[in-house]
């Protein structure tokens, strides 16, 4: 059986990337940023109002999506040229990437997308394909849906769904968080969610969202768990932080923990402490004492409920 060890290595590749443009505020429901007066006296200073800006640019827009349909993909190539000049103009005048928002994830959660998006301070905001950006932060493990949107002059948004650390998968020599439906986060760092219920072993982590809801519906085993055991990914080992296990059947393990709970309520099994516990015959349970060699040592059996 694999060692369980709590922690190890960061599960991510260690990454080089650009700076965000700023710091992310993961609270839902942040406060729209606040612009700055001075880019607005800048586009005043060249005769040339927000307001106004924002019409040529949309100006353009239109007039490429007319000129498409009558001279085809040649013209769109000028005018995608001819727009992201535009956007490069207008970033000028205050039309550029001041702020970047990320709500509806947590700390660590916001950081990686950040830095996923690739986005930098300054940049023209006109020009941030917004699809395109939407893209890159679905693929960050955290997030199971974004939106993205321009507050112009100067901020983006990006809200997600975030997905939820459920358990800490150990197999193969590696330790990876994984959501409510066993789903690897590559980004998260195992040893910094030392609180979540530690899944060992091959299918560990798509078989855990089936079994971890029993145990945690029993908060005195919950509280003794040291880790759930796959076995032939077939079945579960509980394995205890006082070195006891409890054995669970392939099928049935609700049956056997309800076995378990009329055990506990009658002998308080749990407090007393066991070597192994064997559940997986339904119509005996075998229940062995820590020292097997002390006098009444020897496995009991139970009768099934």
């Amino acid at each position: 059986m694999p060692a369980i060890v709590r922690g190890g290595p960061r599960a991510a590749v260690a990454r080089s990337q650009p700076k965000p443009a700023s710091r992310s505020r993961s609270r839902a429901g942040a406060r729209a940023p606040t612009y700055a007066p001075a880019k607005i006296r800048a586009g005043q200073r060249i005769g040339l109002k927000p307001c106004w800006a924002l019409a040529v640019s949309a100006g353009l827009v239109a007039l490429g999506l007319i000129a498409a349909l009558v001279t085809g993909d040649r013209f769109q190539r000028l005018m995608a040229k001819t727009e992201h000049g535009a956007a490069v103009r207008l970033a000028g005048v205050g039309f550029r990437v001041d702020d970047v928002h990320v709500e509806g994830a947590t700390r660590e959660a916001a950081a990686d997308i950040l830095r996923a998006s690739g986005l930098q301070r300054n940049e023209p905001i006109l020009g941030v394909d917004l699809k395109a950006l939407r893209g890159r932060i679905e693929q960050v493990g955290w997030v199971k849906s974004a939106r993205v949107v321009r507050l112009l002059p100067d901020a983006v948004v990006i809200s997600v769904v975030q997905r939820d650390a459920a358990a800490v998968w150990q197999h193969d020599g590696r330790s990876l968080v994984v959501d409510g439906q066993g789903r690897p986060i590559p980004e998260a760092n195992s040893a910094e969610f030392a609180e979540l219920p530690l899944v060992v072993g091959e299918g560990a982590n798509l078989t855990a969202p089936l079994i971890l809801p029993m145990i945690r519906a029993r908060p005195r085993l919950m509280q003794r768990l040291e880790a759930l055991v796959r076995v032939d990914d077939r079945r579960w080992d509980l394995r205890l932080k006082d070195g006891g296990l409890i054995q669970l059947p392939a099928t049935g393990e609700e049956s056997a923990l309800i076995q378990l709970d009329g055990l506990d309520q009658k002998a308080r099994i749990l407090d007393l402490g066991f070597s192994r516990i064997d559940l997986r015959d339904p119509d005996m349970v075998a229940v062995r004492p820590k020292d097997p060699g002390a006098p009444g040592g020897a496995p009991q059996q139970v009768s099934g409920a």
